[in-house]
This record gives structure tokens, sequence and C-alpha cells, in this order.
């Protein structure tokens, strides 16, 4: 059914951007909506601790063809585009899953751009291997921390003028977090190349701006589900003889944050659909989103455990993995501030900001 579907999910090339899905674009939120409530429960979630990955999960998730549904049909994929991907990141937030679809999405789409014929592709396409990427510039054999790389076969990175593909396997050292993300080390430059120049510097610019679209759609989902928590813990929680959600200070705190989630959200599809639809303004965008769900979605989390007392900080809680995951997520591209200072630099005229 959802291959059907895929195929009919075409972009519509349009200046305009709709946050109302499509019968078609609901099809998809479906299957993966009913794909993520029986395969991410919040135990399954408690269950892939430390590592953070589910492989059961991931198995399953390649029965459905989501690894591959955002690559070419002539390598196994689904040909959907990016909005359809950023569907099933939105999920991902939703359910905190222990998955690297985004990693995997936006690594496999920037081997296709490069290497169309590469024979790595159909594996991909499949979820036979995963992918991943290097979110910043490697200098040399120097070791850098590589999302989801402690359980991905492959990952590109971004070395000096040239994009290589790794290998990843007994080099590739888990990093320990409090997120419990597959974060892992291991030293690059030893990889196959795979283009070089100016090919090199834009296809990595774009995939990066893709997986920081996917993860600000993921983070506004994260967040939007943690003040669900938060509200449904006010309605059962007693304090002076009334329950807690009718202080108005608390209705005021979810009000507030709610609405910087869904401005997230939007920020997060309009530049999903300027990726999509390149007019100059897709990589300003990306970071302008990642940026603004990730202070949102902190917020969100932040508020809800804050609403819930003690009991937040307790490991029994769900709002505890929703608020370290939110911390930790953003993280994964480095330091916010120097991403603020490269989106200054884009936006300002004179190229660079003091």
């Amino acid at each position: 059914m959802l291959e059907a579907v895929l195929l009919t999910a075409r972009p519509i090339i349009s200046e305009k951007m709709y946050l109302r899905l499509s019968s078609d674009e609901l099809a998809i939120q479906d299957v993966f909506r009913a794909f993520f409530e029986g395969e991410c429960s919040i135990e399954r979630v408690r269950g892939a601790n430390q590592l953070g990955f589910d492989a059961d999960a991931w198995s399953r998730l390649a029965e459905t063809g989501g690894p591959g549904m955002c690559l070419p049909e002539n390598v196994g994929g689904g040909g959907a585009p990016l909005t359809s991907g950023a569907i099933v990141a939105d999920l991902v937030g939703t359910y905190i899953a222990p998955l690297p679809f985004i990693e995997h999405l936006a690594a496999s789409r920037l081997l296709a751009s490069v290497a169309p014929d590469h024979e790595n592709l159909p594996l991909l396409a499949s979820g036979e291997k995963i992918a991943t990427m290097g979110l910043q510039p490697q200098a040399g054999s120097a070791s850098s921390l590589i999302p989801a790389g402690a359980i991905a076969d492959t990952a590109i990175v971004f070395d000096g003028d040239n994009l290589l593909l790794e290998t990843a396997g007994k080099s590739a050292r888990h990093v320990p977090n409090t997120a419990d993300l597959p974060l892992a080390s291991f030293p690059s430059g030893t990889g196959d190349l795979l283009a070089s120049g100016e090919q090199a510097r834009e296809a990595f610019s774009r995939a990066r701006s893709e997986w920081q679209a996917l993860m600000a759609v993921a983070l506004a989902g994260l967040g939007r589900k943690a003040v669900e928590l938060g509200v449904e813990y006010a309605k059962e929680r007693y304090q002076f003889g009334v329950l807690i959600g009718s202080f108005q200070a608390l209705q005021h705190g979810f009000a507030s944050a709610i609405t910087d989630v869904e401005g997230a959200y939007f920020l997060s599809n309009r530049a999903i659909s300027a990726l999509e639809n390149p007019n100059g303004s897709g990589e300003k965008l990306a970071g302008m989103a990642f940026l603004f769900a990730s202070e949102a979605a902190m917020t969100a989390a932040a508020t809800s455990l804050q609403y819930h007392g003690g009991y937040g900080f307790a490991e029994e809680y769900d709002i505890q993995l929703y608020y370290r995951r939110a911390k930790g997520w953003p993280l994964q591209l480095g330091d916010p501030g120097l991403e603020y200072q490269r989106i200054a630099d884009l936006c300002l005229p004179s190229g660079k900001v003091a």
C-alpha cells in the first residue's frame, strides 16, 4: 500500500506552501503512525537506551519501504519528495523513535546526488545497510562525532575539498551521552572519493540543510508531545485540593510553549518546501528552522518537566526521555552559537559578521 501511495505523492512546484496535508500525504501519515505505534512504543524506546537503536524496529521499517522512500526509483527507492520524508520525521520526534531515519535519509540522498550508480544505493534503499553523514567538515584524520555512527554501515564526510565515503567498523567508537544517541567517534581520510571541489561543497551543504530541516520537523513533533504529556499530568495531579491544570500560571506556560512549537513546525515545513523547490533560500531557512525548533522543543520539554515537579526527573516518567532528547538531538550539529553566526553570514549582504 505504501509503495502505491508514494508513487502518487509527487511534489507540486508552486510559490505557495500549504500546511494542510493532501489525501496522499494523510495516507502516508496513517501508515507510518501505525508503524510507530506498534514498533516504537515508549517501552521499546526505554529498551533501546544506551545505544539508542532498535534493530528489530529498523527491520520492520525496511519492510514499509521507509528507508528508501525519498530515493530514486531506479535504485529501488520510492521516488517520494522530501515533503513525504518530513511527515515521517514528525512522527520520529513524536515517538522519539530509536531509529536513524533522518541521518539515513539525508546521507543516502547525498550519495545518490553525487554517485547515482553507486553499488550501495540499492542496499540503502532497502534498509539492508544504514548510512549516515558527518555534519561538520572534517580536518584530515582527526576523529569527530558522527550521528548514528555507532550503528551505521557507511558514513559520508566532507574532508577538506573532498566528499568521502567511509566504512564504519571497529574504528568507530560509541560515545555514551545523556540523550541515548548512537553517536560515534572515528577517524576519516581513508574512504572512497565521491566528489571534490565545488560539487562536493554544494552537495554537502544541501545534505546538511536537509538534515537540519528534517530534524527541525522532528523537534517540533517532540515538543508537541512533551506539552501533551504535561497537560495530561496537569489533568491528574491535585495540589491544594484542586487539579494543578486549573492554575493559570501553568495554563500560560503550556500556551506559550505550544505556540512556539507550532511556529517551529510552520518554519520547518517552509524550509522543506524551499529545499524541495529550490529558490535560493533553502539553506538559510533550514538553519533558521533548526535553531528555532531546537529552542522551542527545549522550552516545551523543560516546561512540561518543571510542571511534573520532582516526578519529572524520575526515570519512571516519560517526560525525562523527551527532555534529554530535546537537549541532545540539536547538539549533534555542534555549538549552536556557531550556527547562529553561519546563518548571519548567509543573511548579511557583506557575507560576514564582525
